[in-house]
């Protein structure tokens, strides 16, 4: 606490906030530095930490009528709403909702944020997780939002009680037919049976299957929901979180790294949280166990010897640097014969060749979504030769990188 300013004293208007919005909520004093905080968004390590934004944002408040509240976007395209606490005509700190997003066109940026900020290639989907686990809101909800937190900082707390209900009848439950031990009994194997089906394929990544199996379980969404019948919505959430759960172990099976599943898992945990009705629910899960499905597809190394795997992880996390077969089997402490040897063996291609493959699969998303040229998205990726680089290019695509880009930008 700094001045004459009693920082708790906010504490429960963060906790409204919080609630209300579903949003982080920072309280910071006026040098910037966090008093307390409410978050579910860890801001990954790659990205600059926000203590500059937040000595920007007291910059801007303090300009201005204790009355107003500011929008700030940060470099990396990430947005806080702030309204000031003032002790007379002097700002003693702030209160701040974020990081949130105005727009889906963040999302799609995060090739060009990646080359802008000169993050790693294999961030990207590290980055890709956070940026779509965080809230989108429109001008409107910004405006809403931004008077809402205007507010609360400029006026008193009232401490509102309510009012108790008149006496209710109590809740009486649907009077369902009587289910017999036997049938009680089919029911919960045929459940998990479908359960374990549902881990099989998304392991095995065959999203067929995962198609059929998940919509099995979502036909089961109104009897989990009866088991807490004056909160069924949170028995749906309880069930996305045990689903989210058996996605990562399935998908931990396939040898998929933890470092892709920890961030996976953590956006759907978020996302399965802040969603309030059941269609959306609905369509939320549908989307995560594809996703997970996706995931095995992409990075699964399940079927590799455990040299191999190894050898994989560090290549994956690592693709835009340089990585000469010595550095590789030096990391994973084997002998760079038997590690070229066995890869091929595995795999079916030598790790230049893996490499290459890689790293020209990423340069496609680039090409893709993001207006750089060539020459930019092929040093991304790590290749230092524009002209090797559209060889190999063409030799897996089919294309040049121009002709690529042009026709998937249009």
């Amino acid at each position: 606490m700094k001045g004459n300013t009693d920082f708790q004293e906010y504490v429960p208007i963060m906790h409204i906030l919080h609630s209300v919005t579903k949003m982080d909520v920072r309280l910071i004093d006026q040098s910037g530095d966090i008093f307390n905080e409410i978050i579910i968004h860890e801001i990954p390590a790659v990205l600059e930490q926000p203590k500059e934004d937040f000595k920007h944002i007291l910059g801007v408040l303090r300009q201005h009528e204790p009355e107003r509240f500011y929008q700030h976007i940060s470099p990396y395209g990430l947005e806080y709403i702030a309204s000031g606490i003032w002790e007379a005509a002097s700002l003693a700190g702030a209160i701040l909702l974020g990081p949130l997003l105005s727009s889906q066109e963040v999302i799609h940026r995060i090739q060009d944020i990646i080359m802008d900020h000169q993050l790693a290639v294999s961030d990207r989907q590290l980055l890709e997780e956070f940026y779509q686990s965080l809230p989108i809101l429109s001008d409107e909800e910004h405006t809403y939002v931004g008077k809402l937190l205007g507010h609360l900082c400029q006026h008193p707390r009232v401490q509102s009680q309510q009012i108790p209900p008149a006496e209710q009848k109590p809740y009486q439950p649907v009077n369902f037919r009587a289910v017999t031990m036997e049938e009680s009994y089919q029911i919960i194997e045929r459940r998990y049976e479908h359960q374990n089906r549902l881990m099989d394929a998304i392991t095995k990544g065959d999203k067929e299957r995962v198609k059929h199996e998940v919509s099995y379980l979502l036909s089961e969404l109104p009897a989990f929901s009866e088991r807490i019948p004056e909160n069924p919505i949170r028995t749906s959430k309880n069930l996305g979180f045990v689903l989210n759960t058996m996605c990562r172990i399935a998908a931990e099976r396939s040898g998929v790294h933890p470092v892709y599943l920890h961030h996976l898992s953590e956006r759907y945990a978020i996302l399965v949280e802040r969603t309030s009705t059941f269609p959306l629910l609905k369509n939320l899960f549908q989307s995560m166990v594809m996703d997970y499905c996706d995931l095995v597809i992409s990075t699964s190394t399940g079927n590799y010897s455990a040299i191999v795997k190894k050898a994989v992880d560090y290549i994956m996390l690592n693709l835009g640097q340089p990585l000469p077969l010595q550095e590789i089997a030096e990391h994973i402490h084997v002998n760079p014969s038997h590690l070229s040897r066995k890869f091929k063996e595995d795999t079916g291609m030598t790790i230049t060749e893996f490499i290459n493959r890689k790293r020209i699969e990423e340069a496609a998303l680039y090409l893709q979504r993001s207006r750089r040229s060539v020459t930019e998205v092929a040093f991304m990726v790590g290749f230092n030769d524009l002209n090797y680089f559209s060889k190999v290019f063409k030799k897996i695509m089919n294309e040049t990188p121009t002709q690529y880009a042009k026709r998937r930008r249009h």
